[in-house]
């Protein structure tokens, strides 16, 4: 073992890049960070190689001073803190001051910068290379702001160049910096080029529909034709962003931006609280889309506990992790069917003009242009099933007869979900609304409803609990048991009655009676797993849910059953009034929708 000495700068730097320059991304994540504490409005990216060969990021900001610009390259030098009290108020995205050393430490890097202060008007140069520890600076041409040049990464770290990966995915990571930058700043204009092409060129986005325009340009128009806007506050904490309808599900996480005062981050507690509020309408397997922004008090977030600053920690995480998931659970559930048909005719509005159905307006417009199908009255009865048998072909006639007057009168209100038409099958339902058609799968929406009615039953019902015969004993951890014991009375409130008899025992004296026939240790275990974790559990309430799930889908109405045209629509009607109804209880939809402009597309109608 050799004596204890003290690291030299060069190889200090070069530890340091290992946590903060992982990758090519890494680079342009701190620089654009920089570029953004520095007030910048407009940014260039320029890319060769995938990072390998060139990275520039050149910005608009305030600049450097020509003193400052070789300290800027010296470990833990920043202009972004002063003392503990600034670093319990961070505003700024970097505050570490250790990206530009890190950065030059295994690059060769170039740095021009004019600051707004200077009245010369020249700016200056610095450069420097990793093996280098003093560097140069010269005058230059510059507008007022800032360039940072970065050429061969790694070049003296081949090691590290190693790990790399191809240059389309290493640009790919790149690609995904810039989207999450894009997306944190709307009101900064973004350009990327990648071995001189354009790849994005984002404007600033100042008005809603303009900042939604930008999120679809990032995440996809389909993201944004199956998402609902939230704009929530709460006790010193505002919400707002995007969030998909559950239809619109990934089979990865990789359509989640979460942001925390403006800084992206990947938080455990707050993917555990938005899938918390998917829970009863996510398909299994699958995970939600959302583009959200959290904001609160600099003070009640700790941003500095990762070297990159991807994750923080909040002061009152069970606050944060309840105000999350109680905001996101109501807004899901306020979905009507309405909001959804508002929404898909504002998708189809700008490009309805262009489209071959545009040509023939609305459905009281097509009746100059085609004649009516007359309806003769049979003499014999016809057999309409259900729970009515045979009924007189004439009446049903009659009803559908008064519901198409509905559908055609200028001055009658149609509901969302229209009037029911026919059966398909013994498994869909055909309606037809002012604007289109619609197809309902009938046990799946019958199973929504019947679920929601089983749910507010039970809250309106007192939690029954029932005392074990024989009181259950578990052996657990001395933490976990350290919170058994001091949160009894909030185990309580759920239905465990938990009592602490050693250092790692407890015994289990009461449980909700509906759950009766569960793995009542496996449950405890899962519930004192969530307390300490995120400092509150709904482990409970979704065994309850799934049980109140199961007992609908075997309750609801089942295919092959025909249903009149009074039942149908009587199910339209409880649908439109239900929450969460367009989704099944396994996240299935329930229901859609075809404009009349859709429908002549498939018939190339006007064309």
């Amino acid at each position: 073992m050799n004596r204890i000495s003290r690291l030299s700068q060069r190889l200090a730097n070069q530890i340091a890049a290992g946590e903060v320059v992982e990758r090519p991304a890494s680079v342009v994540k701190e620089l654009l960070e920089n570029s953004l504490d520095a007030g910048a409005s407009k940014l260039d990216i320029d890319i060769e190689l995938g990072g390998l060969k060139l990275l520039r990021v050149k910005d608009d900001g305030v600049g450097i001073h020509k003193e400052d610009l070789v300290l800027a390259l010296s470990r833990h030098t920043t202009s972004k803190i002063a003392s503990l009290e600034d670093l319990e108020n961070i505003e700024s995205l970097g505050f570490r001051g250790e990206a530009l050393a890190s950065i030059s430490s295994v690059s060769r890097l170039s740095m021009v910068s004019k600051s707004a202060d200077d009245a010369a008007d020249s700016a200056w140069k610095v450069e420097i290379q990793g093996q280098e520890l003093q560097a140069s600076l010269a005058p230059a041409a510059h507008a007022r702001g800032t360039s940072v040049e970065v050429r061969d990464l790694f070049f003296n770290t081949p090691a590290r160049k190693k790990f790399l990966k191809t240059e389309k995915t290493e640009f790919g990571r790149i690609d995904e910096i810039v989207k999450r930058m894009a997306l944190s700043r709307f009101d900064v204009q973004f350009s990327l080029q990648h071995n001189q092409r354009v790849i994005h060129r984002l404007q600033p986005a100042k008005s809603h529909q303009e900042k939604q325009r930008r999120v679809g340009l990032v995440c996809g128009p389909a993201f944004i034709e199956n998402s609902i806007f939230v704009d929530l506050e709460g006790p010193g904490l505002r919400l707002w962003g995007w969030v998909s309808l559950p239809t619109f599900s990934r089979s990865q996480a990789d359509l989640q931006y979460f942001y925390v005062n403006g800084r992206i981050i990947r938080d455990k507690l707050v993917t555990h609280a938005v899938r918390q509020a998917y829970r009863d309408v996510l398909f299994h397997g699958r995970h939600p889309a959302y583009v959200l922004y959290l904001e609160l008090a600099p003070s009640a977030v700790d941003v500095n506990v990762h070297p990159t600053k991807h994750e923080v920690r909040f002061r009152d995480s069970r606050l944060v992790h309840d105000f999350l998931f109680s905001s996101l659970h109501k807004a899901l559930a306020e979905v009507t069917p309405t909001e959804q048909l508002a929404a898909h005719d504002a998708d189809q509005a700008a490009g309805a003009l262009n489209t071959p159905g545009a040509a023939y307006g609305s459905s009281s417009q097509l009746e100059d242009r085609q004649s009516n199908l007359s309806l003769a009255e049979p003499s014999t009865p016809a057999y309409v099933g259900g729970s009515r048998g045979f009924q007189p072909g004439a009446r049903q006639i009659q009803n559908h007869l008064a519901a198409y007057a509905k559908l055609n009168a200028d001055d009658a209100e149609v509901p969302p979900l229209g009037y029911a038409i026919a059966q398909l099958h013994g498994i869909y339902i055909l309606a037809q609304n002012k604007d289109g058609m619609i197809m309902v799968d009938m046990h799946a929406a019958h199973e929504r409803i019947t679920y929601e009615r089983m749910k507010q039953a039970c809250r309106n019902e007192e939690l029954k609990m029932q005392p074990l015969l024989v009181p259950l004993s578990i052996a657990v951890s001395r933490t976990e048991a350290d919170c058994a014991e001091s949160q009894q009375q909030a185990l309580l409130a759920i239905g465990i009655e938990l009592e602490r008899v050693a250092d790692e025992s407890i015994i289990v004296r009461q449980i909700p009676s509906i759950l009766r026939e569960a793995n009542i240790e496996q449950l405890v275990r899962d519930v004192l797993s969530d307390v300490l974790e995120f400092g509150s559990s709904d482990r409970i309430q979704a065994h309850q849910d799934e049980l109140l799930s199961t007992m609908a889908c075997h309750s609801s109405v089942r295919a092959n059953r025909q249903l009149t045209i009074p039942e149908m629509n009587a199910l339209l009607r409880d649908m439109e009034a239900t929450e969460r109804s367009g989704q099944c209880n396994h996240g299935r939809p329930t229901w859609v929708f075809q404009s009349l402009n859709e429908l002549d597309k498939l018939f190339l109608r006007g064309q």
